[in-house]
């Protein structure tokens, strides 16, 4: 890879130049203009320094999502040192694994990191241990240069197929991801925003807007505070709302169960989840007035493809039996669709990939490719060998979903891992999975593989008949006679929209 003279923070701190007054970010009762964040990052980068965290040094930032949590990151990157972020939500098991995946030299936090480096031996056994905190006066050393092939962040997949993998992206690499959110969310400068995803809330300091950081916290997601979010809206005129799917459906059914009139936000964007067309309709009953888009991606290539919410609606009826349309591909993204093996693929050039993509309308995996999709991993081989696919002339990501290509559109069927095969056929859970939410008193409901064959297991909304509901799942003619009811459906721990069919089977068991 060709190294050119580069850092991410550039972005940020053009922006800080350009407008210093503006307000960057706001959470809760504090808030910090871009001039203000733009000093306390370089003073921050300097007491980094000052502590002998040096370029190419991992370090682990364990900060809920903050003004602390940005100011915090954009230092390390201005130093060239690697942020390692682990999410809130995880456990101890899982922040243990992620610190001996990274090898980190040093770990940022509060109060919580210093209570789990007292059970922890992985914690204790890093090196440097700082606070949030920083020193305002300090002796000004050198900013180390950093390029684009030098490593900037390490994020880490949710490891819903097992080990976590981390993601490692480099200066250049975030500018290519940067570039296509940005084309593909239609965000402007001097734009005011109510965000719930973190790596969006950067896109939204190098571009320049006023974030307002959203009272959600993941550790508890079923008890968002909805009417404190939805007054935001109106409190800060908000020009767009941006979350996981499960936190703008909590959002659009408070607004709809009280008849509210939304004058804002104007765009609503969601990605990390499937939505079906029912959730559609309610985000669209909801913010009549917004442009609602829905984008399509993984934690390896973001965005792959998006539609519009209204878009979505038009293509309700093959979302039950042929697939969900998750949109056109991105312009930057160039995504096949090739047979689906469980194991390594090699080819040599693109030809050959061109030579096993399949005809329109057939399933198979999805892969993608472009300079926003991430070529390697942090010390884990193996996983580069099983997603990735290196031709003589860029890399491919395996998603490991299943899909198929139609009229320049893209469609899921669902993770290739979760197929059923039932006699002649195979059944996507995916599909099943839309279905069910058309079933009165269904909150959602997916297919298992079960001792004697699938096993439909469903979750029934609050307050609902359970007999009637399953009476209701009967009706749809899915051919599947068992069907189990469980008290919720356990969703994934990032945005708690997909079902965690692992713990599902658990549950099942």
């Amino acid at each position: 890879m060709m190294q050119r003279p580069f850092n991410i923070t550039s972005l940020f701190f053009g922006r800080a130049q350009e407008a210093p007054e503006r307000i960057a970010i706001i959470d809760g009762h504090q808030q910090v203009t871009f001039g203000e964040l733009a000093d306390q990052v370089d003073r921050t980068a300097q007491y980094f320094l000052s502590k002998g965290i040096r370029k190419g040094d991992n370090v682990l930032v364990f900060i809920p999502m903050s003004v602390d949590l940005y100011r915090i990151v954009l230092a390390l990157f201005r130093i060239g040192a690697v942020a390692v972020f682990v999410d809130e939500w995880v456990s101890l098991k899982r922040l243990e694994l992620c610190c001996d995946i990274a090898q980190c030299r040093a770990v940022i936090g509060g109060w919580k990191v210093r209570l789990l480096s007292l059970v922890s031996a992985t914690i204790r056994r890093i090196p440097v241990h700082l606070g949030k905190g920083f020193r305002k006066h300090v002796t000004v050393r050198a900013i180390p240069e950093t390029g684009t092939a030098d490593t900037a962040l390490i994020t880490f997949t949710t490891g819903s197929t097992g080990t976590p993998k981390a993601a490692k992206r480099t200066h250049g690499f975030l500018r290519h991801q940067f570039d296509a959110l940005e084309a593909e969310l239609g965000i402007a400068a001097g734009e005011t925003g109510i965000i719930a995803l973190p790596i969006v809330l950067f896109l939204s300091l190098g571009l320049g807007c006023t974030a307002v950081i959203a009272t959600f916290n993941p550790k508890k997601k079923r008890k968002m505070d909805t009417a404190r979010i939805v007054s935001q809206l109106g409190q800060y005129k908000a020009d767009m709302l941006i979350g996981s799917p499960f936190f703008i459906q909590q959002l659009a059914a408070y607004v709809s169960a009280r008849n509210m009139e939304m004058p804002y936000p104007g765009k609503v964007v969601t990605g990390g989840a499937p939505v079906f067309p029912r959730e559609a309709r309610q985000y669209i009953k909801a913010f009549p007035q917004a442009r609602i888009k829905i984008v399509y991606g993984s934690t390896e290539a973001e965005p792959i493809s998006s539609i519009e919410a209204s878009g979505l609606l038009r293509f309700e009826a093959a979302s039950f039996t042929e697939g969900l349309n998750v949109g056109r591909p991105a312009p930057v993204a160039e995504v096949l669709i090739i047979p689906y093996k469980d194991e390594p693929l090699e080819a040599a050039a693109d030809d050959v990939l061109y030579g096993w993509s399949l005809p329109p309308g057939t399933i198979g995996e999805i892969i993608v490719a472009g300079p926003h999709v991430l070529d390697a991993y942090y010390n884990n081989p193996d996983a580069l060998l099983r997603n990735k696919i290196f031709t003589r002339e860029q890399c491919w990501h395996r998603t490991g979903d299943s899909g198929f290509m139609k009229d320049g559109h893209l469609y899921l069927t669902g993770r290739c891992s979760t197929l059923i095969p039932y006699g002649d056929t195979i059944i996507a859970p995916f599909l099943i999975e839309n279905l069910l939410q058309s079933a009165a008193g269904v909150a959602a409901g997916t297919v298992l593989q079960g001792a004697s064959g699938p096993v439909i297991v469903a979750e029934v909304v609050r307050g609902a008949d359970p007999v009637r509901a399953v009476q209701n799942i009967h009706s749809l003619n899915t051919g599947i006679a068992d069907v189990r009811l469980l008290p919720h459906l356990p969703r994934d721990p990032r945005h708690y929209s997909k079902i965690d069919y692992e713990a599902c089977k658990l549950l099942l068991q």
